[in-house]
C-alpha cells in the first residue's frame, strides 16, 4: 500500500546569478547608473557608498542592504573619498515573494543574517572561477573545476533563505508599524534616528536604561517600544550590537589589539568584551578575526 506524500511548498526560487562580486571600491568609485531585467542587492562590508535610484538617493554604511527591484535604474558612487568593500549580487527571481523588495527597500542585516551572507561568500570563492572576490571577474559566474560537492546548490539555499528571513522581517515589521501606537510619545522614523545616531555617537560610554529615557525624554516604556517597533530589539541591547559592530569593524581593519578596541568601546575588561562578543556573534574575537569576511576584507578586488 503506498503511503501518500506531502508536497513540500516553495515559496521563494532562484535558479539564475547574473553576477557575483565581492569588490574593494576606490575613494573615486563611480557609476553613472544603469537598469536590467533581474534582482540586485549591495551590501556593504566596509566603509560608506551612495546609490540613487529613480526613488532616492541612499547613504549607505556598513551592515546596511539594498535591493534594485528589476528596471529600476540605479547608480553609486565613493563618500567623502573614501575606500570601501561591497557585494554585488544579482540574479532571476519571479517569486511573488519577492513584490517586498520592490520600491524602497533597505536593510540593516541582523547578526544572523550576516552569517547567512558570508555562508554565501564563502562558498563563492570557491565554487565559481574566477572566484567571486577577484578583479578579473566579470559578468556571469563560471564554475571552478576545483568546486567543492553542492557549492552552487549552497549559494542557492543559503540565497533563498537569507531573502526568506528579510522577507519574514520586513512583514512583522509593516504588521508592528500599523498595530503599534506609543500614547504621548515621539516616535516615527525621524527620532528613532536620532537616538541610533546619539548611540553611535558614544560607544565608548555605558548607559543604564534610566539614564537613556532621560536623555531621549521619553519613558521607560515608550523607549523599549520605539526600539522593538523600528529594530525588533530592545534599546539597550540594541546599543550592545552596535559596540560590537563596531568592534568588528576594528577587527577587520586590524586596528588596535582586542584590549585596546575592548576599552575604546567601554568594556571593563576584555573578558567582558569576549563574553558579550560570544553571546551576539556566537564566535569569540580572535575566531572572528579568522572568519570569511575578515579574511577576504584584506584581499584586493
Amino acid at each position: 500500500m503506498m503511503r501518500p506524500r506531502y508536497v513540500l511548498k516553495e515559496e521563494l526560487t532562484i535558479h539564475k546569478l547574473v553576477t557575483f562580486y565581492y569588490r574593494e571600491m576606490s575613494k573615486h568609485f563611480y557609476t553613472g547608473g544603469e537598469k536590467h531585467d533581474f534582482w540586485e542587492f549591495i551590501y556593504v562590508d566596509k566603509g560608506e557608498v551612495e546609490f540613487f535610484t529613480d526613488l532616492g538617493t541612499y547613504h549607505l554604511r556598513q551592515g546596511d542592504i539594498l535591493f534594485f527591484m528589476p528596471n529600476l535604474f540605479h547608480g553609486g558612487r565613493a563618500l567623502n573619498k573614501t575606500t570601501s568593500s561591497i557585494i554585488i549580487l544579482s540574479f532571476e527571481c519571479e517569486s511573488a515573494g519577492m513584490s517586498v523588495f520592490e520600491g524602497e527597500c533597505r536593510f540593516r542585516l541582523q547578526e544572523d543574517e550576516y552569517r547567512i551572507l558570508s555562508f554565501i561568500v564563502q562558498e563563492g570563492l570557491q565554487a565559481f572561477d574566477p572566484p567571486v572576490n577577484s578583479p578579473n571577474i566579470s559578468g556571469c559566474p563560471h564554475e571552478s573545476d576545483d568546486a567543492m560537492f553542492g557549492g552552487e546548490q549552497l549559494i542557492r539555499n543559503y540565497l533563498e533563505i537569507l531573502l526568506i528571513r528579510l522577507i519574514r522581517r520586513r512583514k512583522a515589521e509593516r504588521n508592528a508599524n500599523g498595530t503599534a501606537a506609543l500614547a504621548g510619545e515621539k516616535q516615527g522614523d525621524e527620532s528613532i534616528a536620532k537616538m541610533i545616531g546619539y548611540l553611535q555617537s558614544h560607544l565608548d560610554r555605558n548607559f543604564t536604561l534610566d539614564q537613556l529615557c532621560d536623555i531621549f525624554a521619553i519613558s521607560r516604556t515608550g523607549l523599549k517600544m520605539i526600539f522593538k517597533v523600528h529594530t525588533g530589539i530592545g534599546a539597550m541591547e540594541y546599543f550592545n550590537r552596535l559596540k560590537i559592530d563596531r568592534a568588528k569593524q576594528l577587527i577587520r581593519e586590524e586596528n588596535g589589539n582586542f584590549s585596546a578596541i575592548a576599552e575604546s568601546l567601554g568594556y571593563s575588561s576584555i573578558h567582558h568584551f569576549s563574553k558579550q562578543f560570544k553571546r551576539i556573534t556566537n564566535m569569540t574575537p580572535s575566531e572572528y578575526a579568522r572568519s570569511i569576511l575578515a579574511r577576504t576584507r584584506r584581499i584586493g578586488g
